[in-house]
């Protein structure tokens, strides 16, 4: 009955819908347009926003996106520049730069090994490269491989096992092995290719090298720039080269600068990569060169390098030319140089054609002003066993380190002064020194005691007393001596190796200068806990004057300069000043002055100085028999002084094969008003009979007043 209801209610409704009316209101009404009506409403209203957005970026901020779109393509580089000059202190030229016509390579973000070759090859037939000594047969083999076809072939020659190997750079070096030697087998072109490739392959991504930096022609220029858009990366520019004008002495210690292909030096590469470096960047390696890094090196220049789809560098052009470095001037003076070089040169050489330096490693000479602590001078030269020939060896100043011999007294008086056991200019007996279990100590006028005599703390640096300076070191012992007397075990002579070591160390011995120049040596002083009591009981006698720890000729320069200044121990320094460069890019404006630096005063008073440069002066200018300086009471500054001569020995396989002796001496003037301190070092001489030591004091006193005082 339900089934025929609903039958007749359709009916009904279909014949009223033909009769042409409406059926009831209260029949079911179908949604289907309005929704489709509200779909088409939504996706008009996101047409609408789209439109809208396209409109504001094209025509409100076009601009910017437009800019946007080239930073993208476009990358900034930057290239290297001319590092600052060094001039001496007359302002004239020491090491300067040779600017170079260059090209270069700016290697792209997607280059493979294959587009590199396919440059190499082309730009190999445009110019000319010289094969260099750095191509070797791994570069070979590089080339060979860049070619597609040559992969293949050596990855025909890998094993099963082999060819399953995922680390990219251990499959690689195994398709370096499977290339033979007959494959590599070049000709001259051949090998200037892989030359190019070498250099090419040698920069990371968006990294710039020079492909050829020398010799470069003009026509060589002209090809380059012509076909710069078939050579993607290759453009022209200029490099530079470091002229070391200065020859002598004074170029090892100036220094040197790494090449593009050496770059940063591994043991600093962290260092200047976290300044923003690139590992190819040229940088001081060496003494001046390194220690004035940040100074030399200039501002880089920058490079617009604009990139296609692919990642290539389609152009690229200088933005910016960046800044030349600042200009350092040294206080050296490059005329007085080579006058100290060839007083020194001279006077040695006559030792060794005498027959007197057949041992000898070498002679060293330091002059220095005691004031400012500028470095006037720094000569030296090396000397092989038995040779006539002679080496440039003036880094042995601050790294080369000999007994002194008695010029360190003044640092024994010091230490006693300083310790109480020395009475202002007390008056001690000098006589030989007879510990139990050694030979005889004694100076050179008194070994069998018929020189002896009472003797002031003055006197005692005039004539050179090795017996005073060890009655100070007993006091330091709290020993009063006697003939034979036993030295204490050395843990009870600790206090007198401090006594001493701290005196010497104000004056600089012992200690590092604090030159502006890296590796300084300090010399050597023996730990006393490795000495043995009863082989070295004596030794602490003979520190005090001068025969056990060694020094520097730096040091001693410096020793000297502070006895000339009254007490104050003043950091030496080569440089001078730093300088900005004119429009020229010579020197220009001083932008920094290296003042004076104390680094300490010596602890003594003015009456205790005035008897230590009293006795330096009598040295020189005293009437006694001994007096040991005399010879440079004749140069044209007046003179002050103190000589060493230490007694040593040359050893060959632990035996003995020559007595010898180090010849030294420091010294000032004028006397009265320093304005030179110097120390000389001729070390392991047969004998020094003529003085030579002073006769180069002398010459460098001499040769000081005819270029600084005698206008």
């Amino acid at each position: 009955m339900k089934d025929l209801k609903n039958k007749l209610t359709r009916a009904h409704i279909e014949k009223k819908l033909k009769d042409g009316r409406a059926p009831s209101t209260n029949a079911p009404r179908s949604h289907v347009p309005f929704r489709l009506n509200f779909l088409f409403f939504i996706i008009f209203a996101l047409f609408i926003a789209l439109i809208a957005q396209l409109g504001y970026l094209q025509i409100v901020n076009g601009d910017n996106i437009s800019t946007q779109l080239k930073a993208s393509s476009t990358i900034k580089i930057k290239g290297s520049t001319p590092r600052g000059m060094i001039y001496d202190a007359t302002g004239k030229p020491l090491v300067s730069n040779k600017a170079n016509p260059a090209i270069t390579f700016t290697r792209g973000n997607t280059m493979t090994a294959e587009d590199l070759l396919k440059i190499a090859n082309r730009l190999n037939e445009l110019i000319d490269v010289p094969i260099e000594k750095t191509l070797q047969e791994r570069d070979l083999k590089d080339y060979w491989l860049a070619n597609p076809e040559n992969l293949k072939k050596a990855n025909g020659r890998l094993s099963a096992s082999e060819k399953l190997i995922s680390d990219q750079s251990k499959l690689y070096t195994l398709l370096v092995d499977k290339v033979s030697d007959k494959e590599i087998k070049f000709d001259t072109k051949q090998k200037k290719a892989a030359m190019i490739f070498k250099k090419m392959n040698s920069a990371s991504a968006l990294n710039t090298v020079y492909i050829k930096n020398r010799d470069v022609t003009d026509e060589e220029l002209a090809i380059v720039a012509e076909r710069a858009s078939e050579l993607s990366g290759v453009a022209t520019g200029t490099d530079w080269t470091r002229d070391y004008v200065q020859k002598g002495s004074l170029r090892s210690i100036l220094g040197n600068v790494s090449t593009e292909t050496t770059g940063l030096p591994a043991e600093d590469l962290e260092k200047y990569l976290a300044k923003g470096y690139a590992r190819n960047d040229r940088v001081g390696t060496s003494f001046l060169e390194k220690q004035y890094e940040d100074v030399l090196q200039g501002t880089k220049s920058q490079y617009e390098v604009i990139l296609d789809r692919q990642g290539n560098i389609s152009s690229q052009k200088e933005v910016s030319p960046g800044a030349k470095g600042d200009n350092l001037v040294l206080s050296l003076n490059a005329e007085f140089q080579k006058r100290v070089e060839n007083i020194l040169k001279k006077n040695y050489q006559g030792l060794i054609d005498a027959g007197k330096a057949d041992y000898s490693p070498g002679a060293y000479a330091v002059a220095m002003d005691p004031n400012t602590g500028g470095v006037l001078a720094m000569a030296g030269f090396l000397h092989k066993e038995k040779s006539e020939n002679l080496e440039e060896h003036a880094l042995g100043t601050v790294q080369s380190a000999f007994v002194p011999g008695s010029v360190v007294k003044a640092g024994t008086l010091t230490a006693g002064w300083q310790n109480g056991v020395l009475d202002g200019n007390e008056v001690l007996y000098d006589e030989p020194i007879k510990v139990n279990g050694t030979e005889i100590k004694a100076s050179i006028y008194n070994k069998d005691g018929s020189g002896s005599r009472n003797l002031s703390a003055r006197k005692a640096l005039e004539i050179s007393s090795n017996a005073y300076m060890m009655k100070v070191t007993f006091k330091l012992l709290n020993m009063n001596y006697q003939y034979n007397v036993s030295m204490p075990l050395i843990d009870k002579q600790v206090g007198a190796y401090d006594a001493l070591r701290k005196a010497f160390s104000e004056y600089g011995m012992g200690i590092k200068t604090g030159i502006d120049i890296p590796n300084e040596e300090v010399g050597i002083s023996t730990k006393t806990r490795y000495l043995d009591s009863q082989n070295n009981g004596g030794s602490v006698l003979d520190l005090s004057f001068g025969q056990f720890d060694t020094y520097t000729p730096m040091q001693l320069a410096q020793y000297a300069a502070t006895v000339a200044n009254g007490g104050k121990r003043i950091q030496p320094h080569l440089v001078s000043g730093i300088y900005g460069n004119d429009t020229d890019g010579g020197l220009g404006n001083l932008k920094k002055s290296i003042q004076p630096k104390i680094l300490n005063t010596v602890n003594l008073s003015k009456n205790q100085m005035d008897i230590i440069r009293g006795g330096f002066y009598d040295a020189v200018h005293g009437n006694d028999p001994f007096t040991t300086a005399t010879a440079l009471a004749g140069a044209k500054i007046t003179a002050s002084a103190k000589t060493g001569t230490a007694e040593t020995a040359v050893y060959k396989d632990g035996k003995k094969v020559s007595d010898t002796i180090n010849s030294n001496i420091v010294a000032y003037g004028p006397s009265d008003d320093a304005k030179v301190a110097i120390s000389v070092m001729l070390p392991n001489l047969k004998n020094d009979d003529d003085h030579v030591n002073v006769t180069i004091a002398k010459e460098i006193m001499d040769a000081y007043y005819d270029i600084y005082m005698k206008n």
